[in-house]
């Protein structure tokens, strides 16, 4: 993956090489940067995780807040956050449209739920490269950088549909329609390099005291980018066919690259120091979050809530098809995906408390009572307000796993422990996804429409042609609460909820 990134660079107009990359420390360990040990020794020590420093937020010399006002700073985070949502709308919009269209032409749940599958397992293998980048490299080039590659990726996927008859794209036999998808895919995929960017940008830009704020401003983009892309994505594959998609795609793709090299940012003064090594540094990315005492368990517990998200991602899209007309279902996505909106909102306003890990599993059983019900009856209403309701919550977990990060990893290993995360969480949603949608289609879906199965589900479930959909719900929903509940009562919860005091302390 990192040579194919470097090859493409050209084309997309950013290199690499011109990132000015910070050169590896020599000898047998690398130098950390706040003057303890490297990644070797910190592998190697015998000293509890508990027992040690709190690491740095910043290196000195690699960032200076001093060079310009909070204020001023603030608005240079706002037009990052700005462009990020263009590029997110934008990559979300062809995504969602890929969706809904394999999904309208094939009838079939197993293309969605491999699609969607593939596009977490990209993320999963390629997240230890992007955070090993960010680390490595100047955050704004990184972004340049990947805005320049999708743009030239989803490019070759409007020249592959212009190309390839309808009828070889559509088949699912042939090579052309996975070859079409991974080329889009791979371009979305690579975009999410800006996100864990983005990440770093708000330690280096914002207070620590106004960082959960500004994570929750994070929240309010993904909300903007399922608010706006549902409703195109519909309305576009509806009305204009997944041609014209991709060239609109194409166009607002060029128009966030554009925007993005009239950003500046002087506050980085100079590429942090850094541990990491070439591009795929996962055991540095693996000592960086053993460094922090429960950060490994912290991360594991995000993990598992994706596996159980997983099951959302792969059949929540045939639901509402099944309710709506597409281009009514891109409307009423949209309207539930405003919950997005309102819990970042949420979130810059009040932040997340003096303990984000007990705000994050809160939300996180709350969820799973929200997915467990709003499908209990094939009520349109109850599925569009339960939608909201749930995406109401999303922001408010992520902002806590991202304030406890910036809080507690230091600048010049964050870029690794936020792809080590991406790529532990984003690799369990698919292999929920690629069990749950055969399983789904051949054995759940017709035993809920069969004429036994149907009256077995109805004291509990209703009647209707999804139910079988709605089991599938019911159970994910209730073990997410479990799990929510049971980790209030671990070890882990109390070393991380006080290793986050101790440093929110000390940085204040």
């Amino acid at each position: 993956m990192p040579s194919l990134m470097i090859l493409v660079s050209d084309a997309g107009g950013t290199t690499l090489g011109r990132m000015t990359e910070q050169e590896p420390v020599r000898g047998g360990a690398a130098a950390a940067p706040d003057g303890g040990t490297g990644v070797s020794e910190e592998i190697l020590t015998s000293t509890p995780v508990e027992d040690r420093e709190p690491a740095r937020l910043a290196d000195p010399d690699a960032v200076s807040r001093s060079l310009r006002t909070p204020a001023e700073r603030s608005r240079t985070f706002t037009g990052i956050l700005v462009n990020t949502a263009l590029a997110n709308v934008t990559t979300s919009y062809l995504w969602f449209a890929l969706t809904f269209w394999v999904y309208l032409e094939t009838r079939n749940v197993i293309a969605t739920g491999v699609v969607g599958g593939a596009y977490m397992l990209l993320i999963a293998l390629s997240s230890i490269s992007f955070g090993t980048f960010v680390d490595r490299y100047r955050k704004l080039a990184v972004m340049r950088f990947a805005a320049g590659f999708t743009l030239v990726m989803f490019v070759l996927s409007g020249v592959m549909f212009l190309l390839t008859p309808a009828s070889s794209l559509l088949d699912l036999a042939r090579p052309w329609f996975w070859i079409f998808t991974l080329v889009i895919l791979i371009g979305a995929v690579v975009e999410n390099l800006r996100n864990i960017a983005l990440s770093t940008t708000v330690t280096i830009l914002i207070e620590p005291d106004r960082r959960a704020n500004a994570n929750g401003l994070v929240g309010m983009v993904q909300g903007l980018m399922f608010l706006v892309t549902s409703v195109l994505s519909g309305l576009s594959v509806g009305l204009l066919g997944m041609g014209w998609t991709v060239v609109v795609a194409v166009v607002l793709t060029a128009l966030a690259y554009a925007h993005l090299l009239t950003l500046r940012l002087p506050e980085e003064v100079s590429v942090a120091a850094t541990d990491a090594q070439g591009g795929f540094d996962l055991r540095g990315s693996y000592a960086a979050v053993l460094a922090i005492a429960g950060l490994f368990a912290l991360i594991l517990f995000s993990t598992f809530n994706n596996f159980i998200g997983g099951v959302y991602m792969a059949l929540m899209d045939p639901y509402g098809l099944e309710m709506f007309p597409v281009e009514l279902w891109g409307i009423f996505l949209a309207v539930g995906s405003s919950g997005f909106l309102v819990g970042g909102a949420l979130v810059s306003k009040f932040g997340l408390g003096t303990n984000p890990l007990r705000t994050m599993l809160l939300a996180v059983a709350a969820m799973g009572v929200l997915g467990a019900v709003f499908t209990l009856r094939e009520w349109a209403w109850l599925y569009v307000v339960g939608i909201w309701l749930y995406l109401t919550l999303v922001p408010v977990v992520e902002a806590a796993e991202q304030t406890v990060i910036q809080q507690v990893v230091p600048l010049q290993r964050q870029g690794r422990v936020f792809g080590f995360a991406m790529a532990f969480e984003s690799a369990a949603a698919p292999v929920t996804s690629f069990l749950i949608a055969p399983i789904a289609q051949y054995w759940i879906i017709p035993y809920a429409r069969s004429t036994d199965g149907a009256a077995q589900l109805a004291p509990l479930l209703g009647e209707g042609t999804s139910r079988g959909i709605a089991l599938v719900f019911l159970v994910a929903g209730i073990i997410m609460v479990i799990a929510a509940l049971l980790a209030f009562l671990t070890p882990v919860y109390r070393r991380v909820s006080a290793s986050y005091a101790q440093v929110a302390a000390e940085a204040s």
